[in-house]
């Protein structure tokens, strides 16, 4: 893992956190887009060298919808960047870690993305994000 490549945040409405993480920035989201596939619409915002991605649930099934009926807003992930998304899965997996999506898949932001299980890591769900070329 070479960085943390951003930090996502689950939110109830998309539009008022929108104007919430704009304010707090001084600046609005770079990008918003749809991944039908999971169920949810996304921003992402630029802070510094950082990025933060809010996450609002389009169907009551998708994780992010869950999560929410669940825990509430918050932090739902930290994603970090990887260089070769199919050799770090197999890593971890041989170091004991849980991986939700063995196969990674296409996710926001033109990422390819795997997921470690919360539980094998203490209760933090870590998404693994490569830049598709």
């Amino acid at each position: 893992m070479r960085k943390i490549e951003h930090i996502g945040i689950a939110v109830k409405n998309l539009e008022e956190s929108n104007l919430l993480f704009e304010k707090l920035f001084g600046a609005p989201a770079y990008k918003q887009e749809e991944v039908a596939s999971e169920g949810v619409k996304t921003s992402f915002f630029m802070n510094g060298p950082n990025k933060i991605e809010l996450l609002e649930a389009t169907n009551p099934e998708s994780p992010i919808a869950k999560f929410l009926e669940k825990k509430g807003e918050g932090i739902h992930h930290i994603a970090f960047d990887v260089k070769d998304i199919v050799s770090e899965i197999k890593r971890l997996q041989k170091e004991g870690f849980v991986v939700l999506n063995e196969i990674p898949k296409k996710g926001a932001d033109n990422k390819l993305v795997a997921f470690l299980h919360p539980k094998t890591t203490n209760g933090v769900l870590i998404e693994l994000c490569q830049e598709i070329e």
